[in-house]
């Protein structure tokens, strides 16, 4: 139970000075009272698997440095990893095929993220979400996902003196982006550019800056990742695309 909740984003969000201040504002988020029931309801029965474990139950802020040039933006928090963990793909089985990848391509301290005290930092690159609380049946309502947008929106306002490319998990990431960069300071073109793995828009600034690049990827769901839609390969390709239009060289 949230003791000092906020109770919406959009007053909250804009007068966030700093990622740290966004955070932990997000952290205290009790907007969606379906997705708060679901997300505490976990954390009281939790997983056999996990029964010892106390949950952290909360909304998930952004994980990654605050000057970090690439942005990776998934879907939602999972019941039992970043719910139960408190940082974004940490803890399941969709991040340990991720931060392998990370890892893998310099993005990355270590192979594996299993909470937020394993020591694992990031390397110019900041993990986050359209929607910040773990949904149940991993399916945010629209309503919801348009209620957690002011979070993202200020999210990608405080990165955009370094911003360069976002790299998107999964069509739902991308289709609750694109909104979110047109309330930010870059131009989504018309028609609006579509998801695949390894799509690519670029998206010009109205502030006069840099222009963003969007990069879409399958998500590291399970689905994805034991059927083979979605390769280690095909993971490692795109962070090394990231870092290629981010100008830094791959590694």
């Amino acid at each position: 139970m949230i003791t000092d909740p906020v109770g919406d984003p959009a007053d909250a969000a804009p007068g966030a000075g700093d990622l740290t201040e966004l955070d932990e504002l997000v952290t205290r988020c009790a907007a969606c009272p379906r997705l708060v029931e679901w997300r505490e309801e976990v954390a009281r029965v939790k997983r056999a698997a996990f029964r010892d474990q106390e949950y952290w139950g909360r909304p998930i802020p952004g994980f990654g440095p605050p000057d970090a040039e690439i942005a990776i933006v998934g879907l939602a928090p999972a019941a039992h990893g970043a719910n139960r963990t408190g940082r974004m793909f940490t803890g399941d089985r969709s991040g340990d095929v991720l931060f392998r990848a990370l890892h893998e391509v310099g993005l990355a301290s270590q192979p594996e993220a299993v909470s937020p005290h394993d020591g694992l930092t990031l390397r110019n690159i900041r993990i986050t979400a359209p929607v910040r609380c773990a949904p149940p049946a991993n399916k945010p309502t629209p309503a919801e996902r348009d209620t957690c947008r002011p979070w993202l929106v200020r999210e990608l306002d405080l990165m955009r003196p370094t911003l360069r490319v976002v790299v998107v998990l999964g069509g739902f990431g991308w289709q609750a982006l694109l909104p979110v960069l047109a309330d930010a300071v870059w131009q989504v073109p018309r028609p609006r550019p579509k998801f695949g793995h390894l799509a690519h828009a670029e998206l010009p600034a109205t502030d006069g800056g840099t222009p963003l690049h969007l990069l879409g990827c399958y998500h590291v769901s399970q689905q994805n990742t034991f059927t083979g839609k979605l390769t280690p390969k095909m993971l490692r390709e795109v962070f090394q695309q990231a870092k290629q239009l981010a100008g830094r060289r791959t590694s």
